[in-house]
């Protein structure tokens, strides 16, 4: 039988079942624990033995007897793959310090352990979810860039884009100004086997106007035993939750725009959605670009932040760059950057002027 009909078939014994089949995931956390053995500890360890355990409180252990990495199988079904191999990451540090370094004098999340945790970006901590998604509370310049995003909804359009002008300026300033901070990361959509050009440049757009750095890593979806790109953001627990709401709220944005546009126009398909999304992102950069002018004009430049460089060169030591694909220009692609161009950030809808939890959730 030839392979692509093998794959069917799994796929639809998960989907049969409501339950991804066991051998399934054991040999895509073999394949990712093979990856990032590669990748972080130049191919040093040995395979384990592979188990899932149903335990819902402990993600993952290292035992030393029976040679046994286990994780959680509620973990792998229910959390995105990005926490997964990051737990997967913590487990394989403590079978390196175990195995490779032969440290058996100190605790198990010893200064051994720390210390490679800390060469590689990963979460050391003992307990707890590895910091995927930020901190539980608010910083102070989250709630004030939730307050200017809220003036943004003013049914007044000069008002609404000085909102948006204005919080622009408060996030550079407060990344200028800030002093080194604590790393982290998170995935953004989901695992898609080929990345839209409009996507690629949103993700561009998140690195050079919202102080994260993006990277296209490989994720999976066990429910349709599907592998593909998903953007990942390293940055700021404060960056990171901006970024996210604005990756979110501009795809969405963007994509109620094609559809009043196509109405408007007439056009009875989708053949001109991408060519039109993409000059969306075009003309939100340009207008990004221009207020990021104004900000410099005013003294507020942004040089960069090196600790975040180090943080993901320590995360992802072996990066490929992809190349840039070019837009077909057209009346869809100059709607769309017209579209782009006036497009208002705006504050997320679940949020409320009263909430006292994460304001701008990913």
């Amino acid at each position: 039988m030839p392979s692509n009909q093998r794959r069917v078939s799994v796929r639809r014994t998960v989907q049969t079942k409501g339950v991804v089949f066991e051998p399934v995931l054991l040999r895509e956390l073999s394949r990712s624990w093979a990856e990032l053995n590669r990748i972080h500890f130049e191919g040093a360890l040995r395979p384990p033995v592979l188990q899932l355990v149903s335990a819902r409180r402990r993600l993952g252990f290292w035992q030393r007897t029976g040679r046994t990495l286990a994780l959680s199988r509620p973990l792998v079904l229910e959390r995105s793959w990005g926490m997964v191999l990051e737990v997967l990451r913590h487990e394989m540090a403590h079978q390196y310090v175990d195995e490779i370094l032969g440290v058996l004098d100190e605790t198990a999340h010893g200064p051994a352990f720390r210390r490679v945790c800390q060469e590689r970006a990963i979460d050391a901590r003992a307990a707890g979810e590895p910091r995927d998604s930020g901190t539980q509370e608010t910083p102070a310049i989250l709630r004030k860039i939730h307050a200017l995003l809220a003036l943004a909804d003013s049914p007044n359009r000069h008002e609404a884009e000085a909102a948006m002008r204005a919080a622009h300026r408060m996030m550079r300033q407060y990344n200028v100004d800030a002093a080194p901070g604590r790393y982290g990361f998170r995935h953004l959509g989901s695992p898609t086997g080929r990345v839209p050009s409009h996507h690629r440049i949103l993700a561009g757009i998140l690195g050079e106007h919202f102080f994260v750095q993006p990277i296209w890593v490989f994720g999976w979806d066990p429910q349709r035993d599907a592998r593909g790109r998903v953007l990942e953001i390293c940055g700021r627990d404060e960056n990171l939750a901006i970024a996210s709401h604005v990756h979110d709220f501009v795809l969405a944005t963007a994509e109620r725009s094609w559809m009043a546009h196509r109405k408007t126009a007439g056009l009875r398909g989708n053949r001109e959605r991408r060519t039109y999304l993409q000059g969306v992102m075009t003309g939100l950069y340009e207008q990004l670009q221009a207020q990021a002018r104004a900000c410099e004009e005013t003294g507020l430049v942004w040089t960069g932040d090196a600790d975040l460089q180090n943080y993901l060169a320590r995360r992802h030591p072996r990066r490929v760059r992809g190349r840039a694909r070019g837009s077909v220009v057209g009346p869809a692609w100059t709607a769309g950057r017209d579209a782009g161009r006036r497009l208002v950030l705006r504050r997320p809808v679940s949020a409320e002027a009263s909430s006292r939890g994460r304001l701008l959730p990913g």
